[in-house]
């Protein structure tokens, strides 16, 4: 099954794909993995870090003293010619969009389905976690263009659907152009959300789109990285191919000058992502995707969760 890339952006509202068996029961495992660690690891936490951003208007009352003389509503003062006051109650509905780059260079990486795999654990943990506090999750894949949006909707079948998306995408070569999802995100999320952008890193040129984009929503990046992304392993003679340029070139990885540089192209990238992410004013949570991701995460939510008591 292949969606291909479109001239136009389009909404997901069919059906999701139908996967294979096997593909079909990774996505129960992912179920029951995700429900299992959204109880005993976000239970507490989640609502406290996702919680509305703001208030909303419930109903005027008529004022009694010890009120906020600044929530008089002086309309109905007027009309009634005795002061009222308005109620407000807090906007508790945050939805969840995870943003997830689905370049080839995605598929890169230690366990056998590549960052991927691990975004779309990622994202079945975030996503049913919001089914099950009532808020609405929803999906975006991008690569060089949009590949597919899924509007956000409530529900754990609606949460599940997205996994299935994500697993049932079998990619396109070229690489990622966070920057034009920012932008698509920017026009189809008309109320404030929680933004999870889930990538590898090699992304650039995004900072002034998600600035933008973080001034309208709560952006959280989630860099998925891999042991061979810092270091190059000794494996005598290989020959490496950029998988979104299909370029190839030969390398002797057992030579320590090779290595060396390798290591320091790497920490310049590293170092350029992470100022770029600062300069967006937008988190990133550096995520291995070789050894346990969720504790880091659940560690980052903890911290946010204080910082905003």
């Amino acid at each position: 099954m292949r969606w291909g890339r479109r001239t136009a952006p389009r909404e997901a509202h069919d059906d999701a794909p139908v996967l294979p068996p096997a593909l079909a029961a990774e996505v129960r495992r992912l179920e029951i993995q995700a429900r299992r660690r959204a109880a005993s690891s976000l239970q507490g936490d989640y609502r406290s870090v996702f919680r509305g951003s703001g208030i909303e208007f419930a109903e005027a009352r008529e004022y009694v003293p010890g009120d906020d003389v600044r929530h008089i509503d002086w309309n109905v003062t007027a009309r009634t010619g005795t002061p009222w006051v308005k109620e407000y109650t807090e906007e508790r509905e945050v939805p969840v969009v995870c943003a997830i780059d689905v370049s080839a260079s995605q598929r890169v990486g230690r366990p056998s389905t590549g960052r991927l795999g691990v975004a779309a654990e990622l994202t079945a943990l975030l996503t049913l976690s919001a089914a099950h506090h009532g808020d609405r999750s929803g999906l975006l894949l991008f690569g060089e263009g949009i590949e597919r949006f899924v509007p956000p909707a409530r529900g754990t079948r609606h949460a599940l659907r997205l996994v299935h998306e994500l697993l049932g995408y079998e990619g396109l070569p070229g690489a990622s152009d966070l920057a034009g999802a920012c932008e698509y995100l920017l026009r189809v999320l008309r109320r404030r959300s929680v933004v999870f952008v889930i990538t590898d890193g090699l992304v650039t040129h995004f900072e002034s789109a998600l600035r933008a984009l973080a001034r309208r929503h709560d952006v959280i990046a989630l860099t998925l990285l891999d042991e061979t992304d810092a270091a190059l392993p000794d494996m005598g003679i290989v020959e490496v191919e950029d998988a979104e340029t299909g370029a190839r070139v030969l390398l002797d990885s057992s030579d320590e000058l090779t290595r060396r540089l390798y290591r320091q192209a790497a920490d310049q990238r590293a170092a350029a992502r992470r100022v770029a992410f600062r300069i967006a004013g937008v988190d990133e949570l550096e995520l291995p995707i070789t050894g346990e991701y969720v504790e880091p995460l659940v560690r980052y939510f903890r911290r946010r969760a204080a910082a905003r008591r």
